[in-house]
């Protein structure tokens, strides 16, 4: 087995691209520029906030670009508040690892700020807390492999010893670029058929993770409301020293 699994958050910790493609789709869409979830899918999902704004502004222009990024962060806030569940299977899947004693750490290209909301909100931070690697800190955003190998360095782990459980095309290409095996879920938004021309091996469900990285499966049928309220169990990955996450 790996000696380290790197997690994406959005999408693959907790069922935020649900929530923040659809009120993206609906306000591009209000604004002027119609857009479908497919859309945001296609052509946002996976991408460094950098790079997301730099394609609205040529889109839209600086300064409309900026008043939709207050504005749907805003909504988007909202949302999570109301509606951010864990994704299922993912408690029992972390359970299963820590229970083997196999490191974990995370690596997405959200910034700091938003993953200490999302996971925060469903009680998986303190799971990974000092383990918790931001686009923000890397050159180069997602599908370039500059998260995923900082992640490992920072971890002390070779990148042919990690594996990368990823939901976006750019997010595979990026572990897959950085020397990694990735594992696809095709359960989020992409197309399995995406994921996996892009390198990854696709599985629908977290329950399928475990016996895919060589341990015996995990039973679990427990919902994504559910699952939340067994999130905050301690990792004990959790004194393993990493970088300090910054501000922002």
């Amino acid at each position: 087995m790996e000696s380290l699994i790197i997690f994406d958050c959005d999408g693959v910790l907790v069922d935020s691209e649900t929530l923040t493609t659809a009120v993206e789709a609906q306000m591009l869409t209000e604004l002027g520029y119609p857009h479908t979830v497919q859309d945001i899918v296609d052509r946002f999902m996976g991408r460094s906030a950098a790079e997301v704004a730099g394609l609205l502004e040529a889109m839209m222009g600086p300064e409309l670009a900026s008043r939709f990024d207050a504005d749907s962060t805003a909504r988007i806030h909202q949302s999570f508040d109301s509606s951010l569940n864990v994704v299922a299977g993912i408690p029992a899947l972390l359970d299963a690892l820590d229970d083997a004693g196999v490191r974990t750490c995370v690596a997405s290209s959200g910034s700091h700020t938003k993953m200490r909301r999302t996971l925060g909100l469903t009680g998986l931070y303190t799971r990974f807390e000092g383990r918790i690697y931001s686009a923000t800190e890397v050159p180069r955003g997602k599908p370039a492999p500059d998260i995923f190998l900082h992640a490992a360095a920072s971890e002390g782990v070779p990148a042919e010893e990690c594996v990368v459980i990823e939901d976006s095309v750019n997010g595979v290409l990026a572990a897959r670029a950085a020397g990694m095996r990735v594992l696809g879920f095709g359960g989020g938004l992409s197309e399995p058929s995406a994921l996996q021309a892009a390198g990854a091996e696709v599985f629908d469900h977290m329950e399928q993770v475990w016996p895919l990285l060589g341990g015996e499966p995990v039973q679990s049928s427990m919902s994504a409301d559910s699952a939340s309220s067994d999130s905050t169990r301690p990792s004990r990955n959790s004194d393993r020293r990493t970088s300090a996450a910054p501000s922002s």
